[in-house]
Protein backbone atom coordinates (compact mmCIF):
# COMPACT_ATOMS: atom_id res chain seq x y z
CA UNK A 1 0.00 0.00 0.00
CA UNK A 2 1.27 3.84 -0.70
CA UNK A 3 1.46 6.37 1.13
CA UNK A 4 -1.09 9.25 1.22
CA UNK A 5 0.01 12.17 -0.45
CA UNK A 6 0.78 15.23 2.20
CA UNK A 7 -2.74 16.99 1.27
CA UNK A 8 -4.44 13.14 2.04
CA UNK A 9 -2.39 12.66 4.77
CA UNK A 10 -3.30 16.35 6.88
CA UNK A 11 -7.34 15.51 6.30
CA UNK A 12 -7.10 12.49 7.52
CA UNK A 13 -5.13 12.97 11.24
CA UNK A 14 -7.89 15.79 10.66
CA UNK A 15 -10.46 13.58 10.28
CA UNK A 16 -8.79 11.68 13.37
CA UNK A 17 -8.88 14.26 15.25
CA UNK A 18 -12.39 15.29 14.99
CA UNK A 19 -13.10 11.34 15.99
CA UNK A 20 -11.51 12.26 19.55
CA UNK A 21 -14.09 12.83 22.21
CA UNK A 22 -11.48 15.27 24.04
CA UNK A 23 -11.91 17.48 20.59
CA UNK A 24 -15.45 17.38 20.07
CA UNK A 25 -15.88 18.63 23.27
CA UNK A 26 -13.57 22.07 23.00
CA UNK A 27 -15.36 24.69 20.82
CA UNK A 28 -11.67 26.40 20.55
CA UNK A 29 -10.55 22.88 19.22
CA UNK A 30 -13.87 22.44 16.42
CA UNK A 31 -13.09 25.83 15.54
CA UNK A 32 -9.52 25.49 14.58
CA UNK A 33 -10.46 22.71 12.15
CA UNK A 34 -14.04 23.62 10.90
CA UNK A 35 -14.43 25.70 7.80
CA UNK A 36 -16.17 29.05 8.26
CA UNK A 37 -18.60 27.95 5.33
CA UNK A 38 -18.58 24.29 7.14
CA UNK A 39 -21.84 22.28 6.25
CA UNK A 40 -22.67 19.05 7.90
CA UNK A 41 -25.64 16.36 6.69
CA UNK A 42 -25.88 14.41 9.68
CA UNK A 43 -26.73 11.10 10.34
CA UNK A 44 -30.44 12.09 10.51
CA UNK A 45 -30.85 13.79 8.12
CA UNK A 46 -30.73 16.88 9.93
CA UNK A 47 -28.81 20.22 8.69
CA UNK A 48 -25.62 21.53 10.30
CA UNK A 49 -23.21 24.46 9.80
CA UNK A 50 -20.39 25.81 11.72
CA UNK A 51 -22.05 27.55 14.56
CA UNK A 52 -24.97 25.20 14.97
CA UNK A 53 -22.68 21.34 15.38
CA UNK A 54 -20.03 23.31 18.01
CA UNK A 55 -22.77 24.44 19.87
CA UNK A 56 -24.40 21.38 19.77
CA UNK A 57 -21.03 19.25 20.10
CA UNK A 58 -20.19 21.57 23.53
CA UNK A 59 -23.27 22.19 25.05
CA UNK A 60 -23.25 21.16 28.98
CA UNK A 61 -25.81 18.75 27.97
CA UNK A 62 -25.00 17.29 25.02
CA UNK A 63 -24.70 13.34 25.45
CA UNK A 64 -21.49 11.25 25.70
CA UNK A 65 -20.62 10.11 22.36
CA UNK A 66 -18.71 7.12 23.18
CA UNK A 67 -16.02 5.56 21.74
CA UNK A 68 -15.99 6.41 17.70
CA UNK A 69 -14.32 3.78 15.76
CA UNK A 70 -13.14 4.17 11.84
CA UNK A 71 -12.42 1.82 9.05
CA UNK A 72 -12.01 2.06 5.35
CA UNK A 73 -10.34 5.38 5.23
CA UNK A 74 -9.86 6.33 1.95
CA UNK A 75 -8.94 9.89 0.35
CA UNK A 76 -8.40 11.91 -2.67
CA UNK A 77 -6.84 15.06 -3.59
CA UNK A 78 -9.84 16.24 -5.84
CA UNK A 79 -7.69 19.46 -7.18
CA UNK A 80 -4.86 21.64 -5.54
CA UNK A 81 -7.17 22.89 -2.43
CA UNK A 82 -9.41 20.31 -2.04
CA UNK A 83 -9.30 16.69 -0.38
CA UNK A 84 -12.20 13.77 -0.40
CA UNK A 85 -12.05 11.21 2.11
CA UNK A 86 -14.83 8.42 3.12
CA UNK A 87 -14.70 5.87 5.64
CA UNK A 88 -17.11 4.14 7.91
CA UNK A 89 -17.55 4.38 11.65
CA UNK A 90 -19.26 2.56 14.55
CA UNK A 91 -20.33 3.84 17.65
CA UNK A 92 -22.79 2.47 20.32
CA UNK A 93 -23.51 -0.16 17.92
CA UNK A 94 -24.67 2.68 14.90
CA UNK A 95 -22.54 1.98 11.55
CA UNK A 96 -22.16 4.80 9.13
CA UNK A 97 -20.82 5.63 5.72
CA UNK A 98 -18.94 8.67 5.79
CA UNK A 99 -17.96 11.55 3.20
CA UNK A 100 -16.29 14.76 4.32
CA UNK A 101 -14.40 17.60 1.82
CA UNK A 102 -11.04 18.94 3.42
CA UNK A 103 -10.47 22.52 2.15
CA UNK A 104 -6.81 23.86 1.82
CA UNK A 105 -6.91 27.46 3.45
CA UNK A 106 -4.11 30.09 4.40
CA UNK A 107 -3.91 28.34 8.03
CA UNK A 108 -4.22 24.93 6.86
CA UNK A 109 -6.80 22.16 6.04
CA UNK A 110 -10.01 22.34 7.26
CA UNK A 111 -13.34 20.20 7.30
CA UNK A 112 -15.64 21.91 4.59
CA UNK A 113 -18.67 19.65 4.12
CA UNK A 114 -19.17 16.33 5.55
CA UNK A 115 -22.39 13.59 5.11
CA UNK A 116 -23.12 10.45 7.59
CA UNK A 117 -25.32 7.61 6.07
CA UNK A 118 -26.65 5.48 8.80
CA UNK A 119 -26.15 1.75 7.33
CA UNK A 120 -27.02 -1.90 8.51
CA UNK A 121 -25.41 -4.96 7.31
CA UNK A 122 -24.02 -3.40 3.74
CA UNK A 123 -22.89 -6.06 1.62
CA UNK A 124 -21.21 -3.71 -0.57
CA UNK A 125 -19.59 -1.73 2.34
CA UNK A 126 -16.18 -3.24 1.16
CA UNK A 127 -16.17 -1.90 -2.08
Amino acid sequence: MTEPSPAVAAAIDGELRLLDPVVRASAALLVSLLHPEFREIGTSGRLWNRDSIIAALTAPDAPSPGPLTASRMRGVQLCTDFVHLTFDTESKGLHSHRSSLWRRTGTGWLLYFHQATPYVDDPFADV
